[in-house]
């Protein structure tokens, strides 16, 4: 409650909402309690409490849905995008560029921008030919209606060039945070009178938040931890990419919070001023996160989506094809720990593509459900669930064999009981999606054996395997530019690509084939001693 010795103000924020906007899951039409149309309503009865509030969205909003998906593909030239007109809506003040943002190239992201009515915001991303930043303002200054100000600071991770298409960032340099940010933290310290700095920054955590001990390699992909050593001079630093929920934390004097991903939750950081000889002063940051369970989703969005949402579903449910067979998944790990019909057809669809000899894809999470026997739009994109394109690759014997090893860290230590997942796949986020299954070779994963020593078979063809021979190898995009920690990848030659989606290859697969017939070779295999 303000008074004349005290003032109130908010910073309510989403991150990583990739495109969810109504309470439902596509792939099986099952009912949650997350999406824009919740978070809406939730902001604005936030809103109706302490009118002093800045609405703030920290990145990778515009891609992650078949809506968003089929809207890029088939309707962007009739209609505004989704997220900037719901946005709009909801009366954001700012958002800031992710690395999602990127994956239908610049031109979408351009028109996005220009479609909302607020900025975007990224200080890291520059213009190569200028120098400068590449999409608009780097910062904010925002004046409360009490007259508190604040400077916004918006940075994205510079890891993107590691798992983005060349082309779809063209003409842009992906700089150091945290250089950027100590140059503008500056320049609004001697330029600009505010009350106080927060920085809105599309990456994550790369240490302990207590401890200090790494937590990851220390690639540069998230720098949250060390902005709040190096970087001086701000009192609050908003984090996403991870997907974590840190409802609030405090390193080094700076605030956290981090709030979780898919419209899942509302950040909420409360800030109180005190009146100390004649200037406001911040006294006390307070954070939480709030869910969405039992909110009614607001109906103006509700009216405002439903064309969208009419033409997706009309597009998902065209029928494709059929298959002969069992893909279904019945259970994520028993996918995970030998061949499935799924991932070898995935296999089989991309070396028949591409004219590859050797194959590897993952099941993305695990709720994918595996194809039933008539097959739609809709089961494709509920196991296909990102927006990849092929890359094969020239590898070396060696190379597939350290790939081999980084799948196989996967599975944590065997017990001698049941086989687990490494904690390392599981938090800060899951990420399944970085366990890949092979085609045109055989090999077995020994789980009773250390890290670095599980691939106790490897041959192809039945004879044993050339370390030294070059091989052709197809994967999506983001592993080719060693996305997963597959640093092996990363500059090899790449001898062709494929710049279609891989959920568009799979679905014309389809229509070509008309019937699929489920197969397994059973050319790999998790074992314990």
């Amino acid at each position: 409650m303000e008074n004349n010795q005290s003032k109130m103000c908010q910073i309510l924020v989403t991150s990583d909402v990739h495109g969810t906007i109504l309470p439902f899951h596509y792939g099986n039409k099952a009912t949650d309690e997350f999406g824009l149309a919740k978070i809406a309503t939730k902001i604005h009865q936030l809103q109706d409490k302490e009118p002093n509030t800045f609405i703030l969205d920290n990145g990778d909003s515009i891609q992650g849905t078949p809506l968003t998906y089929h809207y890029v593909k088939m309707n962007k030239e009739q209609t505004i995008h989704p997220i900037p007109l719901l946005f709009n809506h909801i009366g954001t003040h700012a958002a800031i560029i992710g690395n999602h943002e990127f994956n239908y190239g610049t031109d979408v992201l351009k028109q996005v921008v220009l479609e909302s009515q607020f900025p975007w915001l990224s200080c890291n991303i520059l213009d190569e030919k200028t120098g400068e930043p590449a999409f608009g303002t780097p910062y904010l200054i925002h004046t409360f209606p009490n007259g508190i100000r604040m400077g916004i600071i918006g940075a994205t991770t510079s890891y993107i060039p590691n798992w983005e298409e060349p082309h779809h960032i063209q003409g842009l340099r992906f700089t150091d945070p945290i250089v950027e940010l100590n140059k503008w933290v500056r320049v609004i310290r001697e330029v600009e009178q505010v009350d106080f700095i927060a920085v809105s920054y599309h990456g994550g955590f790369e240490r302990d938040i207590d401890s200090g001990e790494p937590t990851e390699p220390l690639s540069g992909e998230n720098v949250g931890y060390e902005i709040c050593y190096q970087v001086d001079g701000i009192d609050i630093l908003i984090t996403g990419h991870q997907h974590r929920h840190i409802p609030s934390g405090n390193i080094n004097g700076v605030h956290i919070i981090q709030p979780g991903s898919h419209g899942n939750f509302v950040g909420q950081i409360e800030l109180e001023f005190v009146l100390v000889q004649g200037d406001w002063r911040l006294f006390q940051i307070k954070s939480r996160l709030h869910d969405l369970v039992g909110i009614e989703p607001d109906t103006t969005i509700l009216q405002m989506i439903q064309p969208y949402e009419q033409e997706t579903q009309q597009w998902l449910d065209q029928p494709l094809g059929s298959i002969e067979g069992d893909m279904i998944v019945h259970d994520p790990m028993l996918v995970r720990t030998g061949d499935h019909p799924l991932i070898e057809w995935m296999n089989h669809v991309q070396m028949e593509l591409t004219g590859a000899e050797i194959s590897n894809t993952a099941l993305f999470d695990n709720i994918s459900p595996g194809m039933p026997n008539n097959v739609t739009m809709r089961d494709i994109v509920a196991n296909y669930i990102y927006p990849n394109t092929l890359k094969v690759l020239r590898l070396k014997g060696k190379d597939i064999l350290e790939a081999l090893e980084q799948t196989a860290t996967y599975f944590a230590p065997y017990n001698g009981e049941q086989i687990e997942v490494n904690p390392a796949f599981l938090e800060p986020k899951p990420q399944h999606y970085n366990f890949d299954m092979w085609e045109g070779i055989e090999y077995e994963i020994n789980i009773s054996k250390p890290f670095g020593e599980r691939i106790t078979k490897l041959t192809r063809n039945g004879k044993s395997f050339d370390l030294e021979q070059e091989y052709e190898v197809v994967m999506n995009n983001y592993r080719a530019a060693g996305g997963g920690n597959y640093f092996m990848f990363q500059n090899k030659p790449v001898v062709r690509e494929i710049p279609t989606e891989v959920s568009e290859l799979l679905a014309d697969y389809f229509q070509q084939k008309g019937t699929i017939r489920a197969t397994l070779n059973h050319n790999w295999k998790v074992v314990v001693e």
